[in-house]
């Protein structure tokens, strides 16, 4: 008996010998697919969540959102730790346009650190001796999204912007992008 077979054996009593389990399809089987499914979906994570790599980068979706390529694959990232102003508030553009002159086409150091509720890798970011995610923080052009603990690097960052009035914060009152995407749902 195969391994498949077994598996369904244990949920579905009176599991016929002649190979048709069509004629069986049951509430329990469902439930046991169901089950087999989700575990296999809950045990995928991207295989580059907790490494360092090094990849190119192809794509540049918005000021925290770029793709790379490594010689295996793309990976989408979202910059971790930090949230850039989304399309059509003040300074989305200016962020993307950042972003693009620091990392385009440029080979990339990407530690990645786990994957957002969409399956993007969250990562920080390093060209030359730069790290993207604090440059977008020191130069105005993201908050330091602080979810969970307090990086020193970014706060110090976003502290410094702020003083100099740099970039979003030359605005009296900048509208972080977490409370933009609540007054304006897609």
């Amino acid at each position: 008996m195969s391994a498949a077979r077994k598996f369904i054996a244990i949920f579905v009593p009176g599991l016929p010998d002649d190979g048709n389990i069509v004629s069986v399809v049951t509430p329990h089987l469902v439930v046991a697919l169901t089950l087999l499914l989700s575990s296999v979906v809950a045990q995928s994570g991207h295989a580059l969540a907790d490494r360092t790599f090094t990849a190119t980068v192809v794509a540049i979706h918005d000021g925290d959102t770029i793709s790379v390529r490594t010689s295996r694959e793309t990976i989408r990232i979202r910059l971790e730790g930090i949230d850039c102003p989304e399309y059509q508030q003040p300074y989305s553009a200016r962020a993307k346009r950042f972003t693009s002159d620091l990392v385009y086409r440029k080979d990339v150091t990407v530690e990645g650190r786990g994957d957002d509720q969409y399956g993007r890798l969250l990562a920080r970011v390093r060209v030359g001796g730069a790290e993207l995610n604090e440059a977008l923080v020191r130069n105005g052009l993201a908050w330091h999204y602080q979810r969970g603990a307090i990086d020193r690097a970014l706060a110090d960052a976003e502290r410094t912007a702020r003083a100099a009035r740099a970039g979003l914060w030359a605005d009296p009152h900048p509208v972080p992008p977490w409370l933009w995407r609540r007054e304006h749902p897609r």
